[in-house]
C-alpha cells in the first residue's frame, strides 16, 4: 500500500528533529459549490538536513514516532 504524501510549508523548526508543516487544501461546499481554503498543521520527523521556516517540503505518512508525530519529511518540494 502506498504511503500518503502531502506538500506544505515549514512554519516552525524550534524543536530538535521535529518541524511543524502547514498544509493547505481547497475544499468545495457541498450545497453552494463555493471553494475555500482550509489548512492543517502536522508535526513531522526530521532526521537531518538544513530546513528553515518558509521552505516547501514533502511529508510522508509513517509509523507513530511519538504521541503527535506520524509524518516524516522526505525532501524539499
Amino acid at each position: 500500500m502506498p504511503k500518503h504524501q502531502l506538500k506544505g510549508i515549514i512554519i516552525s523548526n524550534k524543536m530538535e528533529k521535529t518541524v511543524v508543516v502547514k498544509v493547505e487544501l481547497i475544499k468545495e461546499h457541498p450545497k453552494y459549490k463555493r471553494r475555500f481554503k482550509i489548512h492543517k498543521k502536522y508535526k513531522s520527523h526530521l532526521d537531518s538536513g538544513d530546513y528553515k521556516v518558509g521552505d516547501k517540503v514533502i511529508i510522508e505518512e509513517c509509523r507513530p514516532i511519538s504521541k503527535e508525530k506520524h509524518w516524516r519529511v522526505i525532501s524539499k518540494a
